[in-house]
């Protein structure tokens, strides 16, 4: 996507009126290399409902590269509605395998925990399809954890595990986490847009992408019970960088979930009974 500053944008209104003429929206964001033209001119006019002045400053906004969701105020994860206020990270939909992953790893009647929830996205999705689970979540920036309490989500203010409640200790089923994992090297290659409206904050994991990961690694064993799982969201070559570390910790049965481009998006790792742990 080409980002170009609003004062270059000299689109006439009649070219995205709602009235009609959805395709010329659809030509107009084409031409500025958005890759969903055609489902982002229609989300566009299904938020302006006809207001031509509403669309207008919308678009005008889009064409800066400001986030979508920042502009309607809502994005469709798993198909379920997930409000995301401007400022608070936008859930991808590559995060979609690991939050279908975490209902299936979790009882009817279980726990889940859902780290740096951002909007609230993935507890949202749990809970909507284990409503006799338990779904808390954590946040450490005030704003989105205001956007997932507004999305019903049960979210502590703090830093990963430390702002839970003792009483899940040893009890939890899944925990669940899309931290920030890019490696700081790696951050120039984002697109080159990305940083204009989002913080390097949502992205930056360290050195190796593996800073924020590992500190999940070493504090999840105190939460989760044994059999309950443990799903990261991750890329490159972090998967093996941090199977030394999980089987340090206990863990076992570590699976690679990959995409259909076969690229790593995330590794599921399973806390062992002690009886169950392997021996030096």
């Amino acid at each position: 996507m080409t980002a170009i500053g609003p004062d270059a944008i000299t689109m006439p209104i009649d070219c995205v009126s709602p009235s009609g003429d959805a395709a010329s929206l659809t030509a107009l964001l084409a031409s500025e290399g958005f890759l969903s033209a055609a489902e982002e001119a229609q989300e566009l006019l299904v938020y302006a409902a006809a207001d031509d002045a509403l669309l207008e400053s919308a678009v005008r906004r889009r064409l800066t590269g400001e986030p979508l969701a920042w502009i309607t105020g809502r994005v469709s994860f798993c198909g379920i509605d997930v409000r995301v206020d401007p400022g608070v990270y936008v859930p991808r939909w590559l995060s979609e395998p690991l939050a279908r992953r975490a209902i299936e790893r979790l009882p009817k009647d279980g726990i889940a925990i859902d780290l740096c929830t951002g909007s609230g996205a993935i507890a949202k999705v749990i809970a909507s399809h284990r409503p006799g689970a338990r779904v808390v979540a954590s946040e450490v920036d005030a704003r989105a954890a205001a956007c997932a309490t507004e999305n019903g989500v049960e979210v502590y203010l703090g830093d990963l595990f430390a702002p839970l409640p003792r009483e899940l200790e040893h009890r939890v089923d899944v925990i669940v986490a899309v931290v920030p994992y890019v490696p700081t090297p790696a951050l120039p290659l984002l697109q080159r847009d990305t940083f204009t409206f989002e913080t390097p904050l949502a992205y930056d994991g360290g050195a190796d992408g593996t800073g924020i990961l590992r500190r999940v690694l070493e504090q999840s064993p105190r939460f989760l019970r044994n059999g309950g799982a443990l799903l990261l969201e991750l890329g490159g070559e972090q998967a093996d960088l941090l199977r030394d570390d999980l089987v340090d910790l206990g863990y076992g049965e570590v699976l690679t979930l990959t995409d259909e481009d076969g690229d790593l998006r995330a590794i599921e790792a399973t806390l062992l009974g002690a009886a169950a742990r392997p021996t030096a």
